[in-house]
């Protein structure tokens, strides 16, 4: 969001004047990040890098060995694990670093089970480890250090193959007084001599002839030729003082037989990510951008830096634990390729492989990186949810419909919207807050005008079984009669300058402290403020949303803080990426812990990282008001359900400019098919309220919207079956039909789950639509018509203004619950309807999940239903997956509604009991579709339909 320009600050004021796109000059390349330029220097050749084989140590399930740098003579660390679940983990440090290099905390949720390493072969120059079952083998080779992880003939994947490990020591600066770049030229490493104790007296002997080559004429270690940048560093007016000087880490991955890699979200850019060969690198480095612009590897609000491959023969992951500003590059070609061997490619095919190398630089802390082996996408999802948890469950109500803009004005527009949804039926389930509803920009407080009676408000939602979602930020006014700051700083809970002092900058509020939330005591604190006795006002229907928690610093350097800002002992370039996922950690535990640990969060926030699908629900940010940024909102969601992050949407609508209707339209067509469906605008924007568009339009919203609530128990199941498994909700083709080439760039349409495909139409005046159904064997329905259609084909099909083209996979049975009400908890008691799509075989499953929809009783109480259905042999079944819940639901199953079948003479209902009835039906012969009217069976009931 962006918030209002009201306040006295020029600064603020200029940042709220619309602009076209986003001023780039305010946001580094490649070239002007002083240690990506450095690292982007080298070229791949030959490592520095040599693996001392002789230093090994092994113990069942960890590997160490030293490598050393023969340019420089500084020791590494490197340490490898088998882990459960077919990944590698291997971590460098430096030996005997000058201090601790930052390792991430928090992120992994246990320290990951290890699995047995044994060494099988060792010479003098290479070692090989059995990395468990499937013929694994790691085999480290020492000059030049490299690192291959192979399975029976086949190289999956090569470590340090380009010879780009690159790893700068921390060193002490030679001159300490006048920190001028220009009059520094390297540094001492003061326990370079214990380093060589392990080595033999001829092998040190050699090592100390090679240091005495280094040594300058005052017998000082020669490091290596200081560049721009390592101990001091300007961007426009900001300088960096990097106290601990230059401290980057870069290592390369080689994936043959790769040419599609997906993920290292947040990108405005294409589902599949491009060579960045002659471009910047994507850049991970969460930041506030104003108006991004599109297809473009600058940072935005997130960063997850996880790399999934994907090809016919297998899908892999690598997972770079690392927070700080990191940069990956691309690079795709074919192996082995010689300069001939390309130009030859101009005139004939070449049958040479493909291959993705892949090269992460990031600007402090360690190598930790995680390589999850697959073989299969749901494997990597498995694998990866082992590392850092899977998505939180929501709330069924944070499923269904969101109305916001910057900013409902008082309590009285408030209740005018709310009344307009019943007036005009359209159900939804939360308003939201922006910046305007407190007092002065001052979070945990109300506007003693235009929201006197908070609970008055909060209570006239409750009896519509409606809620409320009002923002805190990360930024705190510093304000002496403010409580909440008085307490932070009381507490000494500030984010500190290099000097030691409260960290200070300029956001909505204008000057504004920022918590230190890497401190878990600050975060206890701040999750304490949501008690209803402290955060007055509130109420168990309000629920949060944490903005500008990259963090967002209007006069800081990239909007954003400095680099050289204290958490702790640590500088802030080392937590950077962390800090929105700290933030939204902090705010779900205090909603858990208000509710006495009994009620489900919900919080969306704008910044996070790996593990940050534990704590909510995310979105892409400041959108535009374009078609192309409707298109964008599905790679993007889809990038991020790849890495974990299943709850993701866009602003419906787009938050900055003005829709066309259509567009508007559309729009909401598309956001009722992505996990989080949220209308949002900008304060500048004209009131989008959905009838402010004349009746048909009007129409054309309710339809799409009731659409969505009508899948709930869809949605609901799925973020069900996510939260166990990992398993992304919205999924590229790709992962249900990983063999299907087609599918690999394919990211105008996707899957909800397995069972439906959606393709949006995202083009201005689009008469129709060109769909691939994939499946040689499928069949698939389309929802809305009963219409049958095979697999393996690109399908036309013709749209107007209401067409939505969604198709259920045949062979799936789907739950629905068609009699739609004015918000989600007033439909938890309503029947199913079951529709069961029948494939070539006359067979289709499905599942059907309900719990009370909103607490933690599902998993600490087992009170929950989860039934298998199942269709074979015209005989329909409900049978229990969970034996051992307790949970009794009013629910029933009021109609079934099989396609694709014949006409049969006779419908039956057998229940548990034993008991029959004749159940009545109809058939359309047209579309083969059988109507099964009023089994009148509860839906935690087993019971069986059998057609003759």
């Amino acid at each position: 969001m962006a918030a209002s320009c009201d306040s006295l600050v020029p600064l603020i004021l200029l940042l709220c004047i619309s602009a076209q796109a986003v001023d780039r000059s305010n946001f580094k390349t490649c070239d002007q990040s002083a240690f990506c330029k450095r690292q982007r220097e080298l070229m791949p050749g030959q490592s520095p890098y040599r693996a001392l084989l002789d230093t090994l140590e092994l113990s069942d399930s960890r590997l160490t060995l030293q490598l050393i740098n023969d340019n420089n003579k500084v020791r590494l660390l490197l340490e490898l694990y088998r882990l459960q679940g077919n990944m590698t983990r291997v971590k460098i440090n430096e030996l005997k670093p000058l201090k601790p290099r930052y390792e991430v905390p928090d992120v992994l949720i246990s320290d990951p089970i290890t699995e047995t390493l044994s060494v099988v072969a060792q010479d003098e120059n290479s070692l090989v480890l059995s990395l468990g079952g499937n013929h694994q083998r790691l085999i480290v080779s020492a000059q030049p250090f490299r690192l291959d992880i192979v399975e029976g003939p086949q190289v999956l994947v090569s470590l340090n193959s380009r010879g780009l490990l690159a790893f700068e020591h921390l060193r002490a600066r030679k001159d300490t007084i006048s920190h001028k770049i220009s009059s520094t030229v390297g540094s001492m490493w003061d326990s370079l001599k214990s380093m060589f104790s392990s080595k033999s007296e001829s092998e040190q002997a050699t090592e100390q002839e090679n240091v005495e080559q280094q040594k300058d004429e005052d017998g000082q270690i020669k490091e290596e030729e200081d560049k721009p940048g390592m101990w001091e560093e300007t961007f426009k007016s900001h300088t960096d003082s990097k106290p601990n000087g230059p401290s980057s880490i870069s290592l390369d991955f080689s994936l043959p037989g790769v040419e599609h890699v997906y993920g290292i979200p947040e990108h405005a850019d294409t589902l599949k990510l491009k060579n960045t060969d002659g471009s910047d690198p994507y850049r991970l480095y969460n930041l506030d951008v104003f108006q991004y612009e599109l297809h473009n590897p600058m940072a935005l609000y997130g960063a997850v830096p996880v790399l999934i491959s994907h090809s016919t023969e297998r899908t892999m992951g690598i997972f770079w634990l690392n927070a700080a500003e990191t940069w990956v590059d691309i690079s795709s070609n074919t192996a082995g390729k010689t300069m001939f061997g390309k130009i030859l490619d101009l005139v004939q095919v070449s049958s040479e492989a493909p291959q993705t190398d892949v090269r992460w630089m990031s600007e402090s802390g360690i190598i930790d990186v995680f390589i999850m082996l697959g073989p299969k996408p749901a494997d990597v999802f498995t694998q990866y949810a082992s590392l850092t948890g899977t998505q939180s469950f929501p709330p069924l109500s944070s499923l269904a419909y969101h109305q916001c803009r910057w900013n409902y004005n008082d309590q009285e527009d408030v209740k005018t919207v709310d009344e307009g949804f019943d007036e005009h039926d359209i159900p939804y389930d939360f308003i939201w807050l922006d910046i305007e509803h407190a007092d002065g920009k001052r979070y945990f407080t109300w506007d003693p005008s235009k929201f006197p009676q908070p609970k008055e408000m909060l209570q006239g939602l409750m009896d519509k079984r409606r809620k409320l979602v009002a923002i805190v930020d990360p930024h705190i006014r510093v304000d002496s009669s403010y409580k909440i700051h008085n307490e932070i700083r009381s507490q000494n809970f500030y984010v500190k300058n290099k000097d030691g002092g409260d960290y200070e900058g300029w956001c909505w509020p204008g000057n504004s402290g920022y918590p230190d939330f890497t401190n878990p005591e600050m975060r206890a604190w701040w999750a304490s403020k949501f008690a209803f006795d402290q955060y007055e006002g509130s109420m168990e229907n309000q629920y949060v949303w944490n903005d500008m928690n990259e963090p967002s610093v209007f006069n800081g350097p990239e909007v954003t803080m400095h680099k050289d800002a204290l958490h702790g002992v640590w500088e802030h370039r080392d937590v950077h990426n962390l800090y929105g996922l700290y933030v939204q950690k902090a705010t779900a535990e205090g909603l858990i812990q208000r509710s006495g640990g009994v009620e489900r969060p919900f919080v969306l926030t704008r910044a996070f990282f790996a593990g940050s699908q534990r704590y909510g629900a995310v979105w892409t940010g400041d959108n535009a008001a374009e078609w192309g940024h409707l298109k964008m909102s599905i790679p993007m969601c889809l990038s991020l359900g790849l890495v974990g992050i299943s709850f993701c949407g866009a602003d419906v609508g787009g938050f900055f400019k003005h829709p066309s209707t259509e567009l508007l339209v559309r729009w909401y067509q598309a956001g009722a098919y992505q996990p989080f469906f949220r209308a949002h605008a900008h304060i500048d924007t004209p009131r989008r309220e959905p009838w402010l568009f004349g009746p048909e339009n009007i129409a054309l919203i309710r339809e799409v919207i009731r659409q969505r609530y009508a899948l709930l128990p869809y949605w609901y199941q799925l973020f069900y079956n996510a939260h166990r498994t990992g398993q992304p909700v919205m999924r590229p083709l790709w992962v249900e039909y990983p063999d299907d080439v087609a599918t690999f760039s394919v990211e105008d349409e996707y899957l909800i789950g397995k069972d439906l495909l959606v393709h949006p139409v995202t083009d201005e005046g689009a008469t129709g639509v060109t769909a691939y159904l994939p499946g040689k064997d499928e069949i698939w329905y389309d929802v809305h018509t009963f219409q049958k259609h095979d697999g393996d084909q690109s399908l036309y099909i013709p749209v107007t203004m209401s067409s939505v083209p969604v198709f259920q996979r045949g062979g799936s049975i789907i739950c629905r619950k068609d009699r739609v009400r004015r918000s989600s908890s007033c439909m938890e008691n309503d029947p199913y309807t079951l529709y069961v799509a029948l494939n070539s075989q006359g067979s289709a499953e499905g599942e059907l999940y309900i719990d009370d929809f909103h607490t933690f009783s599902f998993e600490k109480a087992k009170q929950f239903v989860h039934r298998h259905l199942s269709f074979s042999a015209n005989t329909l079944s409900s049978r229990n997956l969970a034996p051992d819940s307790q949970f009794s639901t009013a629910s029933w199953i009021e109609k079934i509604v099989i396609i694709g079948g014949s006409q049969p003479s006779s419908a039956t209902l057998q229940n548990a009991d034993g008991t029959e009835s004749a159940l009545e039906f109809e058939f359309e012969s047209t579309l083969a579709v059988l109507t099964l009217r009023k089994p009148g069976v509860n839906a935690a009931a087993d019971w069986t339909v059998v057609l003759r």
